[in-house]
């Protein structure tokens, strides 16, 4: 994959820029209030149809953040648009017969984040004999994509790796780490493990390296236990977590397995148990990856190409992939989230609030974070 890119700040600005300019041409537009599919009462009947196709739920984000940022924002830019949803509950198989179902009703555009990308390239080459654009959202899918929109995975494994290192202190100097990487049918999991091993490497000895299938905080559990068998508790200084879902498992393990201290401990996707562990002091850090502007600039390509609209107001940006070149594309810059900047940042832009992070059982750890008085 080889993007080639304006910058991320220019990209936020030029999305948010596409988005007003997608709003304001349908200004004049009526309709009614959204059904509970996402479709319009009353909308033209020749309007345009897209396809929501998401993975699983087993990560937070899906359901209770992409999901309802996409169906929000086109319905704002396109009213008469009517939207069908499937999730693949991980599932590869599933997502395959979901992606027939959107051809077999002849769904305009689909948003695809695909279970398996590789597994998925002869879906979404029936998609495009179908003359159904897809637009492939957080995983890039194999084929023939109309566009794709993401975050930048080097940057994310950057991100980690430099938490990671700073958190070990002393340790980071020849310390032994334990690598738990995501499930290696995403091709954004060897996208993260290549950021942070162009940190790690040569600083840190990894004695313990691990795929995780399907994200699963239980196959992290068992994979951090049997690294404590092999290395023994004192032996492990540092662990790289891919996500915030798998450091779940990773702090279970380690508690069960009674290491203390735990070591520091990456994260991703600011899932609100995540954040409440680095309240604790239980995760180091996670990579905040703002969903709105990735969701929004989904939607916005979906309903342009629904319309027949070029890409050309929605991102500058393109990428080459296994299969086509110039790929239109928007690939956002992500945060870290440390207890230092959860004010200004998932608080600040909604995400959770004070009190949905501050429950009883971490009041005090939120006191001491400076999060309540």
């Amino acid at each position: 994959m080889k993007p080639r890119s304006p910058g991320a700040a220019l990209v936020v600005a030029a999305v948010s820029l596409a988005l007003t300019l997608l709003s304001c041409g349908k200004a004049a537009e009526s309709g009614g209030s959204s059904g509970s599919d996402g479709s319009t009462p009353g909308g033209t009947k020749d309007g345009v149809t897209i396809g929501l196709l998401l993975p699983d739920s087993h990560t937070a984000r899906w359901e209770a953040f992409d999901r309802p940022l996409i169906e929000q924002k086109i319905r704002e830019l396109c009213r008469e648009c009517k939207l069908e949803y499937a999730n693949a509950q991980g599932d590869v198989a599933a997502q395959q017969q979901q992606v027939d179902t959107m051809i077999t009703k002849k769904v305009d555009v689909m948003i695809l984040d695909p279970v398996d990308y590789k597994a998925l390239r002869s879906s979404v080459k029936q998609a495009d004999a179908a003359d159904i654009a897809v637009v492939s959202y957080d995983r890039l899918a194999e084929g023939p994509v109309s566009a794709y929109v993401s975050f930048d995975g080097d940057r994310v494994g950057e991100l980690q790796a430099n938490a990671l290192l700073e958190a070990m202190g002393d340790k980071a100097d020849g310390g032994r780490i334990v690598m738990m990487n995501g499930d290696p049918t995403d091709p954004n999991a060897a996208w993260f493990r290549e950021g942070a091993l162009s940190r790690l490497k040569g600083k840190v000895k990894i004695g313990k390296e691990y795929d995780t299938p399907r994200w699963s905080p239980e196959n992290a559990h068992i994979n951090m236990s049997g690294a404590i068998s092999a290395l023994g508790a004192d032996s492990i200084d540092g662990v790289y977590s891919a996500n915030d879902a798998l450091a779940s498992g990773i702090v279970s393990s380690l508690k069960a397995g009674n290491v203390k201290p735990l070591p520091p401990i990456t994260g991703q996707d600011a899932e609100l148990n995540g954040v409440q562990r680095i309240v604790e002091g239980e995760q180091s850090m996670s990579v905040y990856k703002p969903f709105k502007p990735q969701a929004e600039a989904a939607a916005a390509m979906a309903v342009a190409l629904g319309r027949g609209e070029p890409l050309d107001a929605v991102t500058e940006q393109s990428i080459d992939t296994s299969s086509a070149r110039d790929v239109p594309a928007v690939l956002l810059r992500p945060v870290e989230l440390t207890v230092d900047n959860i004010k200004e940042t998932v608080v600040k832009d909604g995400m959770y609030t004070i009190d949905q992070i501050c429950t009883p059982k971490y009041l005090s750890a939120c006191e001491r974070a400076g999060l309540v008085t």
